[in-house]
């Protein structure tokens, strides 16, 4: 009954709660390995005989298998939300995750590049020819709109206004925002549009960013060139696209914007999720003084 629960689960996710497809099969996949944990130690299919002491037994075999504490608090995440579904579709009649413990997640800040970084990226990005606008485009969306990945690569003709400086991009949840694009941006996209993606694109569609087949670039296809990028540029640090997001968020407050605003061009649902940049923010200050100010140990060495 759990397998077959899972599979209209699934189908929950997709259309009712408009998740992508790479959310939902990290949902599914862990919620996978918890079914089979029930029924293979407890030979147990029935949601109503789940209790409290089944879960907290597989979080104990979690740790015991090494998995840190971001990856339990994800696995769980996806168990919550699987029991609140079948307590929604009233095949349970209570929600037996409640109450359950997690280890503690380290809080570990995101990774970011330096102003000095991204300029040297986009050095390494530039280029006449069409794959080297393509990659010039996408950092100019990266870092000065913060897309997400996903967002970047899903944008259609139809969501760009070159004349106005923004464009519509539909975020986690099918939620729809209107970002804005700065004048780098808008130069690089506007280049990449008429001079690159007409001598890559062979297919049919209105996808945006092609790879050299004239197919949608994907996100391993986008990562390894990054990867490229980044050596070019010098960078030792492990990039990823996502990088670009924390490195526009973290710019952002560096330079007086806003905490909300900062919520609203990054799309996040809750505010907690962007006070993360704040420390980011003031662990820059906090290196700034030390570097400059005569009160400091490092500013008495000037």
């Amino acid at each position: 009954m759990l397998k077959g629960l899972l599979k209209e689960y699934e189908y929950y996710l997709k259309i009712t709660k408009g998740l992508s497809s790479n959310s939902i099969s990290s949902y599914t996949t862990d919620l996978k390995e918890y079914i089979e944990f029930l029924d293979k130690n407890y030979l147990l299919k029935d949601p109503e005989h789940i209790t409290k002491q089944h879960i907290r037994n597989f979080i104990s075999r979690l740790k015991r298998k090494n998995n840190s504490p971001a990856s339990i608090s994800r696995k769980m995440s996806a168990i919550r939300s699987f029991h609140k579904y079948m307590l929604i579709e009233k095949i349970v009649y209570a929600n037996v995750t409640t109450g359950i413990s997690l280890p503690k997640k380290e809080k570990r800040l995101p990774l970011v590049l330096s102003v000095n970084e991204i300029d040297a990226l986009m050095i390494a990005a530039d280029g006449d020819e069409p794959l080297a606008l393509r990659n010039r485009a996408m950092l100019e969306l990266l870092y000065g709109s913060g897309l997400r990945i996903t967002e970047l690569i899903e944008l259609r003709l139809v969501d760009i206004h070159l004349n106005m400086g923004f464009i519509n991009v539909t975020g986690k949840g099918n939620k729809e925002r209107i970002v804005p694009i700065g004048d780098e941006g808008q130069y690089a996209l506007k280049r990449y549009i008429e001079k690159g993606r007409s001598e890559l694109k062979t297919v049919m569609g209105d996808i945006i960013f092609v790879n050299n087949r004239g197919n949608k670039i994907s996100r391993v296809g986008f990562y390894k060139t990054l990867k490229r990028l980044a050596i070019k540029a010098g960078i030792t640090k492990d990039i990823s696209p996502h990088t670009l997001r924390h490195s526009f968020a973290s710019h952002l407050l560096e330079n007086g914007v806003d905490l909300r605003m900062v919520q609203e061009l990054l799309g996040h649902e809750d505010i907690s999720t962007t006070q993360i940049y704040t420390h980011i923010s003031r662990k820059h200050l906090k290196a700034v003084y030390e570097e400059f100010h005569p009160r400091s140990n490092k500013g008495k060495q000037i």
